[in-house]
């Protein structure tokens, strides 16, 4: 008479333990003891987190993807729900060039201080995140702005990458999500202090940033078309060039390197995956520093105005609705859930909207100097 051991054999896959068998129908079967089970579940579980986590970021990917462009005909026969749900949009966020007068009215006895994200906001989208440069146009309408108001770059871009796309000196840069800011070396006109605004918020995440930086560039140079950026306080992973098909290996390969990272999270942005240190700062956090640096942290005769085109940048229209106090503007041609008040549809409309600013700000002055 043989022995035979009390022995289940478990099939565990990522969906789930699927089958329980018994000896009889396997030819080995390997015993599991409790700790061996444990491990086992263990492992399970993480695979099923992983493959969770990838699939909220796909999901993610896809939602920050832009709107592909319609044949004629297709935007002509576009459906009344779409239509109905873009009018809908528009009356809780105006177009604020149509709504102008009201903009300027509420600045009435305050200072205006204006945030302009860059990228979608100043600068087109393009495919290639090297060659985002600001038109002439856009330039000089940023900077007859910033002669009349204070004004900053809010982005997540390097600070010294935009400036160089700038090129103006006398506005505030926050860089990295507004953890890397730098004012005027010089005294500003606007600033009630004499001293030069220089801040970082995780300057002890620098040679981390630059591992991540490093292995994320090692890791994603066989997905054709991802472009990783070191932003010096996170690194931007761009899939914009890269086949949709090729997303989930790319997704993969992101959350590999965040798993060796523990202090570091993700975030996304349009086309774009961001690893970002976990401290508690943002753009929001950044209109704030600026606001306090200005003298104004706690005054009612300030009027901020933040325009950005990014999920980042709901974090200042936040913000401002918070405080009760200034406005967000949302850059985008299709309804998004925001906290922005008003919207403009592209960059054309917000140097539309700078270039009118500036235009009533010396109507203002010339009737101050008439009376």
């Amino acid at each position: 008479m043989t022995n035979q051991q009390n022995v289940v054999v478990l099939d565990v896959l990522p969906c789930g333990v699927r089958n329980v068998l018994p000896p009889s129908s396997l030819p080995v079967a390997k015993s599991f003891s409790p700790q061996d089970l444990k491990m086992l579940l263990m492992k399970k579980l993480e695979t099923e987190k992983g493959v969770a986590k990838i699939n909220a970021w796909l999901d993610s990917m896809r939602a920050s993807s832009p709107t592909r462009i319609r044949s004629t005909t297709a935007t002509a026969t576009a459906s009344l729900p779409e239509t109905e749900n873009r009018s809908s949009w528009i009356v809780h966020h105006p177009s604020a060039l149509s709504m102008f007068e009201q903009i300027v009215a509420a600045s009435r006895g305050k200072q205006i201080v204006m945030f302009l994200d860059y990228d979608g906001t100043l600068s087109p989208i393009v495919e290639d995140p090297d060659r985002a440069f600001m038109p002439k146009e856009m330039r000089a309408a940023v900077r007859d702005v910033a002669r009349y108001f204070p004004t900053a770059i809010v982005t997540g871009r390097c600070r010294d990458k935009v400036y160089s796309f700038v090129k103006l000196a006398g506005l505030y840069y926050a860089g990295s999500h507004g953890m890397d800011i730098k004012g005027p070396s010089k005294s500003y006109k606007y600033k009630k202090g004499n001293q030069g605004v220089h801040f970082q918020a995780a300057s002890e995440f620098l040679p981390m940033i630059d591992e991540v930086y490093r292995a994320l560039v090692e890791k994603t140079k066989s997905i054709p078309g991802t472009k990783v950026e070191n932003n010096k306080f996170c690194v931007s992973v761009h899939f914009r060039c890269v086949d949709e098909k090729s997303w989930v290996a790319l997704a993969e390969q992101v959350r590999l390197v965040l798993n060796e990272y523990p202090k570091l999270k993700l975030t996304e942005g349009r086309k774009v995956l961001e690893i970002r240190p976990t401290v508690k700062w943002d753009k929001g956090r950044a209109l704030e520093f600026l606001l306090e640096a200005l003298g104004y942290a706690n005054s009612n005769d300030v009027l901020p105005v933040y325009i950005g085109d990014d999920r980042s940048d709901e974090d200042a229209f936040k913000i401002l609705r918070e405080r009760k106090q200034g406005f967000g503007i949302l850059v985008s041609k299709s309804p998004k859930e925001t906290n922005a008040s008003y919207s403009l549809q592209e960059p054309s409309e917000v140097k539309e909207f700078l270039r009118r600013l500036v235009d009533w700000k010396k109507l203002s002055h010339g009737a101050a100097k008439c009376a």
